[in-house]
């Protein structure tokens, strides 16, 4: 593993860019018209390239965050230009009331890839994951408990993140989110990962289903063992409920195979995918088993579901993703930043690395993760993207193609910042 810096990255320091001239630059753009949602920088992004991002002063940025992991194949990679161009020329949408081809045949790849009979196409994670519990609901009234009341209670974790809807937000378990948006969709108590004895405590008349990330990214990259996994699919057998996998920021190989639930060799009888199933344009599906499609006409839709321009681009990604030797290329980066991190974490008194595929984190053993983060975007002449899910980690999600070079780059410009702020 080497740490020495490559040719682009051999004047990177950890010293900030002159703020000046590039914020004077910045102003030209300012706006009150964007609802403040979050913190942004004074930086606007005009274009990409693979694992680069490009902004208004004509900075680059090796980009690790790939948009939370939705940008499978990099910045406006060839064969979803090509879809958008081409697809675009013929139709946009007709309307979900009506099939359409690029529907049906990302329809039929996915069945196929997942084993998971019936598709339904949303625009976002959350979305996907509103309609795996609109189902799992539906599922529970028509299959009653023994009082003959229908059965509604989808059992989630700590520290889990569903989804900024109503319903997804009750279901995750992000602390202080009980409050926020006061009071909560009821029905979704809360178990510890990686304890099947606190789920089988949770388990009531009302139960119908279970509901987990494979790794809780949105909570620093935490795994679910495969021992967990296979029990809690056991268990859910045994006692009549439903196993709900979210795969929105696992799926679509980003941990190395197609869907992380795989590695333990389980089948959840509903999944639901987002992120990068869409490469970078806003597209999510929820699956499901045949046996478990009960939705009917009018239970579920809206006006841009299984669009053709959106699903075009997705056939083209799950094409380009399940294609021979994409996922060992995968594993084998994933291999190689795991080590380079491992190498960066006993080099500077870290807590080590975990997680699969390219969804990883570094422990730092100190809170000093976003004053990373902002350092590294204000390195010059490269700038470095990188996010702190939790203060003391960092969390990697390149694109899947991402290049041994980038990594060694990635790996050079993070030990400089390390050297200096630890």
């Amino acid at each position: 593993m080497s740490l020495a810096h490559s040719s682009a990255a051999s004047t990177s320091s950890a010293i900030p860019s002159p703020k000046g001239a590039r914020n004077a630059k910045f102003a030209e753009f300012s706006t009150q018209a964007l609802l403040p949602i979050t913190s942004r920088p004074d930086l606007v992004f005009t274009h990409g390239k693979g694992g680069w991002l490009y902004d208004h002063d004509g900075k680059r940025y090796l980009d690790f965050i790939q948009g939370w992991a939705v940008n499978s194949l990099g910045h406006c990679h060839p064969v979803m230009r090509d879809a958008l161009a081409t697809q675009s020329g013929m139709l946009l949408n007709p309307s979900p009331a009506y099939y359409n081809v690029p529907m049906i045949e990302l329809a039929d790849l996915l069945a196929k890839l997942s084993g998971l009979g019936k598709v339904f196409f949303a625009n976002s994670g959350a979305e996907a994951n509103e309609s795996a519990i609109k189902l799992a609901r539906k599922w529970g009234q028509l299959h009653p408990n023994a009082s003959g009341g229908a059965r509604f209670e989808i059992i989630t974790f700590k520290n889990a993140f569903h989804g900024r809807t109503l319903a997804t937000m009750s279901a995750s378990g992000k602390p202080g989110w009980d409050t926020i948006f006061a009071p909560q969709v009821p029905g979704f108590p809360k178990a510890d990962l990686n304890d099947i004895a606190s789920v089988e405590a949770l388990i009531g008349p009302d139960t119908v289903a279970v509901m987990l990330e494979p790794i809780q990214g949105e909570a620093g990259v935490v795994p679910a063992t495969e021992a967990f996994l296979k029990a809690l699919r056991a268990l859910t057998k045994a006692r009549g409920l439903l196993l709900i996998v979210d795969e929105v920021q696992t799926g679509c190989g980003r941990t190395g195979t197609l869907f992380s639930h795989q590695q333990a060799g389980i089948v959840p009888d509903i999944m639901t995918l987002g992120k990068g199933i869409g490469g970078g344009v806003p597209l999510a599906a929820m699956l499901c088993g045949d046996e478990f499609a009960v939705f009917q006409p009018g239970d579920q839709g809206g006006t841009y579901n299984g669009n053709p321009l959106m699903c075009a681009v997705g056939l083209a990604v799950m094409r380009t993703v399940s294609a021979p030797g994409f996922l060992e290329f995968v594993r084998a980066q994933a291999d190689y930043l795991s080590a380079g991190l491992q190498h960066l974490s006993s080099r500077y008194g870290g807590e080590g690395e975990r997680g699969a595929g390219l969804l990883r984190a570094l422990l730092l053993g100190r809170d000093i993760g976003p004053q990373l983060v902002e350092a590294a975007r204000e390195m010059t002449p490269d700038g470095l993207l990188l996010n702190s899910a939790r203060p003391n980690l960092l969390r990697f999600m390149p694109a899947l193609n991402v290049s041994r070079d980038e990594i060694d780059q990635m790996l050079s410009m993070l030990d400089a910042l390390l050297a200096k702020h630890v």
